[in-house]
């Protein structure tokens, strides 16, 4: 609520007028700020039709701070001519002066002084006149007094170029008594309790009205998870870079498509139990296509497609066994297959961001589960360049461009190399594994067809900071 005192002033002066009341002039008269004054006319407002208020505009002349100087001292000229003694004075002497260059010049341009650069002791100003007229002043003080309207259009454009004076637009209200006019205040009630409607109170009170357009409280909910909000944030770069999502929605694999098709011996570490969880109902898995599966062991078994295999008695009861998958390159495996089954091959780019499982010792930095990235791209002709473009280009939509590119070894691509990275506040980021797929693998999947396909992975929980701008506990899982 505005000052009571302002407010019941106000109320007091509408009461006595008979047509309104101007809130300038009456801001003026009570000798307080005219937003004083509007924000007692707001508060009266948000009672109802106790008043009226129509604004207004209004345009009106006001002395500039050099204008209200001058209306005090005399303008420029004036103070130059009077600074100027009958025997003269040196110009240089003159210039000193705060108002001595525009003054000269303004002098000079009405005539009221010369200058006699042949004097002996140099340039020398002299009075032309024996007196003036500040005709500049008196103008700025009829602007001061309020009397602005006797100048003339070309007098106030003339003083406004040379900004001793500025056209202001002001804004006011006109009060008038509204339909619930009253002096004295009550406060409309906001809320309708149970004891008034016990009592009937309710029938003698008035309530303030509701604002239905008024904003509400918003209410309190979830948000995305800052892991799942960087998953989004890779999904739409890779989107972005044309790529299409892969169907991740089987956490159970079999070992044959999680290991054997991936060109992964029998014996590896890797598949025993230490890494790996086995699923003991069911334990097996039994659809296959015969004919690829018969393939997988000839190139595991014999070798071929280039390669001299791994000389061992392959089993099927060991492909059979079904586990949590321990990557997303399982999937990649299943999609590059039914790719082969097309007549007719026809480029592709294949993504997946989703969870894997490894059978990992659990502390505050690991867990059994992460989620990995993973990008396909088969096609003619493709190179190892065609791969490190791609990467620099995903990085750099990540905010990272400085990358450097080390071999590496895996058992189903080559060449294969890993992506060390640097952020320039991160420091230092993990490594990612990139590579080619071995020909073997690929004339396993495609059956002599002359594609290759790039591949690479990346745990997003390793360094989500990258994208949150902040460390999260526990993001390390791999």
């Amino acid at each position: 609520m505005a000052d009571t005192g302002v407010v019941e002033t106000l109320l007091q002066r509408v009461e006595k007028a008979d047509d309104g009341v101007d809130s300038l002039e009456a801001a003026a008269s009570l000798g307080v700020d005219h937003q004083v004054l509007v924000g007692a006319v707001k508060s009266l407002q948000a009672l109802g039709d106790m008043i009226s208020a129509e604004l207004r505009s209004s345009k009106h002349w006001e002395l500039s701070g050099e204008g209200t100087e001058i209306a005090e001292q005399g303008s420029h000229e004036a103070r130059v001519f009077g600074a100027i003694p009958p025997e003269g004075l040196a110009q240089s002497e003159l210039m000193k002066l705060s108002f001595g260059k525009i003054g000269f010049s303004k002098a000079m341009s009405s005539k009221w002084i010369r200058v006699d650069k042949a004097h002996g002791g140099g340039p020398t100003i002299f009075r032309t006149v024996e007196s003036i007229e500040d005709q500049v002043r008196e103008k700025l003080l009829l602007v001061q007094r309020g009397h602005s309207s006797q100048l003339e259009e070309k007098e106030k454009n003339e003083l406004k170029k040379r900004k001793l004076l500025s056209e202001v637009t002001v804004k006011s209200y006109w009060i008038t008594k509204g339909s619930n006019f009253s002096t004295t205040i009550t406060k409309p009630e906001t809320e309708l309790t149970p004891e008034m409607i016990a009592n009937g109170s309710w029938k003698e009170k008035k309530f303030k009205p509701y604002n239905f357009e008024a904003m509400g409280v918003a209410p309190d909910c979830g948000h995305m998870h800052p892991l799942m909000k960087v998953r989004t944030q890779f999904r739409q770069i890779f989107l972005e870079m044309g790529f299409t999502e892969m169907p991740t929605n089987n956490f159970i694999e079999s070992s044959f498509w999680n290991f054997d098709s991936l060109f992964q011996p029998q014996q590896h570490p890797a598949r025993d139990q230490h890494d790996t969880f086995f699923l003991s109902d069911p334990a097996l898995a039994h659809d296959f296509p015969q004919d690829y599966l018969e393939r997988v062991k000839k190139v595991h078994s014999e070798g071929g497609y280039g390669s001299q295999g791994y000389k061992y008695d392959w089993k099927v009861e060991e492909a059979q066994k079904n586990i949590l998958r321990t990557h997303t390159t399982a999937v990649s495996a299943r999609m590059l297959y039914k790719l082969a089954q097309q007549e007719e091959f026809t480029p592709v780019k294949y993504f997946s961001i989703d969870r894997v499982f490894r059978n990992e010792t659990l502390d505050a930095t690991h867990l059994a589960e992460f989620h990995q990235i993973e990008g396909v791209v088969a096609d003619r002709g493709l190179t190892l360049g065609d791969l490190m473009g791609i990467l620099h280009a995903f990085f750099t939509k990540l905010g990272i461009t400085k990358l450097r590119f080390k071999p590496a070894y895996n058992p189903y691509t080559e060449p294969s190399m890993e992506v060390f990275s640097y952020h320039e506040v991160f420091k230092p980021l993990g490594t990612n594994r990139n590579d080619l797929n071995r020909p073997r693998h690929f004339f396993q999947d495609c059956c002599g067809l002359k594609t290759r396909f790039k591949l690479r992975g990346k745990a997003h929980t390793r360094n989500p900071n990258i994208r949150t701008s902040q460390p999260l506990p526990g993001q390390s899982f791999y």
